[in-house]
Order: structure tokens, then C-alpha cells, then sequence
């Protein structure tokens, strides 16, 4: 039976389609984490949500923690689209690293940009820290470098839209290794990042 390997961390990340492709980006490699699914889609989105999930399928990884050593990204929008600001935070402390808006947006452009935003930050800090995020939609426009947003672009969201394409022009000329993972709001509580105004 056909199977897919996914490498979460390892000399090399992403899906293969072969074992023996796979084992030399991963054996003997200290943290090296990757796991195999019977489907190139179940693959897919267990690539896309990180290693530390809570899957309830056998052979799969499952961590009932998160990683302290990490930053939290979240945004919060008033309407849909509305007033929107998004924030990073120190997982371990909760401690404030940056904080933009608000300004006229939606929320999945705010998740973007705040993870994009934590993403520029460690690298100006030469750090490697992990990035959780609680929105798929905004860890898989990262992965993608283009945010599908249907916002209208007019003088209301002009301020968004240029930091849109700030931060997609960022992706595509930056390399990074950092981790975007899923922070997993039903074992964890909501994100550190949270605006609490649920």
C-alpha cells in the first residue's frame, strides 16, 4: 500500500513519497520528527498543522504540550472586514514582543501578518523559535507566500493591503526555518496571543 512521509523536522521538511527518499532526512537526526499517512491529503494536512497535534488516528503524533520556548501569534477583528490588530507574544511569559493596529482588515489577514510579522522579528533576533498560530487558513497562506484574500482594496484597507504585499514580498525573498505549528485551542486553552474578547 502506497504510503506518504511527512518531515515536520529533519535535514529536509515537507512530503515524500518514499521511504527511502524520506530515512536519509531523518535517521540519526537528533529532534527529527515525521511520521507516515496512507493519503497524499491526510499528509498534506498534517503538514500543514505541525507535528504537535492531537491526532486520534494509530501511528500518528500526538503531544499534549506546547513548546514554551515559542512566540504565540493572534489578531483580533471587530466585523468581518473591521477594525483589526494582531500581536505576538512570548508563549513561556505571555510577555508583549510587537503589536500593529488596529486598522481596517479581516481577521485571516491579521493572522497572516502577525505570523509573517513574528517570522521578520526572530529573524532580526537571530532566533529559531517555533511560531504557533491558531488559524489553518493563515498557516497554509504562509506556506503558499500569498495571502487568497477577497478584501477590496480601497482607501479604507489601503493600509492593510500594503502591509499584505510587504509581507508577501518577505516570504519570497526569505529563507527561514523557524516552525508553524497549530496551536491546538481544545487541549491548550485559548492562545497565549489572545485579545480575549471573545
Amino acid at each position: 500500500m502506497k504510503k506518504y512521509y511527512v518531515v515536520w523536522q529533519g535535514v529536509k521538511t515537507g512530503i515524500f513519497s518514499s521511504w527511502d527518499e524520506c530515512k536519509q532526512y531523518v535517521i540519526g537526526i537528533p529532534g527529527a520528527k515525521y511520521r507516515s499517512f496512507p493519503s497524499k491529503e491526510e499528509a498534506e494536512q498534517a503538514f500543514a498543522s505541525g507535528p504537535f497535534v492531537n491526532r486520534t488516528k494509530k501511528n500518528t503524533v500526538f503531544a499534549t504540550n506546547y513548546v514554551e520556548e515559542s512566540i504565540c501569534v493572534d489578531a483580533a477583528c471587530s466585523g468581518n472586514p473591521g477594525w483589526m490588530e494582531y500581536r505576538g507574544v512570548y508563549t513561556k511569559t505571555g510577555k508583549e514582543l510587537f503589536h500593529v493596529g488596529p486598522m481596517i482588515g479581516t481577521n485571516n489577514i491579521g493572522e497572516f501578518l502577525a505570523i509573517v510579522h513574528a517570522l521578520a522579528w526572530l529573524q532580526q533576533q537571530n532566533k529559531s523559535l517555533p511560531i504557533y498560530s491558531d488559524s489553518v487558513t493563515a498557516i497554509k497562506w504562509v506556506k503558499e507566500k500569498k495571502a487568497n484574500t477577497t478584501l477590496v482594496r480601497n482607501a479604507e484597507t489601503e493600509r492593510v493591503w500594503q502591509l499584505v504585499e510587504r509581507a508577501e514580498a518577505w516570504l519570497r525573498t526569505h529563507h527561514y526555518t523557524n516552525e508553524i505549528m497549530k496551536w491546538e485551542t481544545e487541549q491548550w486553552g485559548e492562545i497565549k496571543a489572545d485579545f480575549g474578547r471573545k
